[in-house]
């Protein structure tokens, strides 16, 4: 089962044309859908055609609107909303029912409100630093902390910062922002975030799935506050050592290793 095919799937979602480019694999278990963060593209998921214990799990990636191979003919009307309805246009065409979720950062956000959105069909969902709380908006506040009318400036600076911020993979990661992610689509991206975090008592959201839960998180995050109130609330931890914000660029054994455990 390690092969996987690529494919471009052509939607309109509310007057928005998408050319949505998909890695995905068939299988005979559940399929596991992933959504990447901001800053990453579907291929950080691959990895998983590596993982013999996930060998019969057909998966579904694709880059967001606004991210990676992804065509969107609109980019100012990317936000997590548009992102959200995405989700749900992929699992229709691919016709998959039930699911196991995967989100990273930004995907972990478009996950939980999936998962809010229709709990019945997530079978567990494991949250990779996604935003739950107002704290998780160490990237996307910085759209109001370093405000700018221009775009492109705005995301050329933002990715000085990540180059120089003192956490595993962040240079690494800021290499490649500006060839993975739209500088016109960051705004919207951005601001829906803040905006979900601070006024759409997501911890709730998240706590009342009715879904086996493990939030994973890198050992230089392990100040998050509610870290021990999720757990004392049936939410598994996975830390991640040697690891910040990114374990498939720091620590991928580590998080592969955490993922197998949790679903088989």
């Amino acid at each position: 089962m390690n092969e996987f095919k690529k494919s471009n799937i052509s939607v309109n979602i509310e007057g928005v044309d998408l050319k949505i480019s998909t890695l995905s694999r068939d299988g005979t278990k559940e399929t596991i859908l992933f959504l990447h963060g901001f800053g990453s593209t579907k291929e950080d998921y691959t990895d998983i055609i590596r993982q013999q214990d996930l060998d019969e799990y057909p998966f579904l990636a694709y880059d967001a609107p606004g991210c990676g191979e992804t065509y969107c003919s609109d980019l100012g009307q990317v936000s997590i909303q548009l992102q959200l309805k995405t989700a749900l246009a992929m699992l229709d065409h691919f016709d998959i029912e039930r699911f196991h979720l995967v989100g990273h950062s930004m995907g972990g956000l478009t996950a939980l409100m999936l998962a809010d959105q229709c709990p019945e069909r997530v079978l567990s969902f494991t949250d990779i630093e996604g935003n739950i709380a107002p704290e998780d908006c160490f990237l996307s506040r910085q759209i109001i902390n370093f405000p700018s009318e221009n775009p492109e400036l705005f995301f050329e600076h933002f990715i000085d910062r990540t180059l120089h911020t003192p956490a595993y993979s962040s240079a690494l990661y800021s290499a490649s922002l500006k060839y993975k992610v739209r500088a016109q689509a960051v705004p919207g991206i951005f601001n829906s975030m803040v905006d979900l975090s601070d006024n759409s008592n997501l911890m709730e959201k998240f706590l009342n799935l009715p879904c086996p839960k493990m939030f994973m998180y890198g050992e230089q995050n392990q100040s998050l506050t509610y870290l021990t109130a999720i757990q004392s609330n049936g939410v598994r931890l996975a830390e991640i050592p040697e690891c910040g914000h990114f374990p498939m660029y720091s620590n991928p054994t580590c998080m592969w290793r955490a993922i197998e455990d949790f679903l088989v």
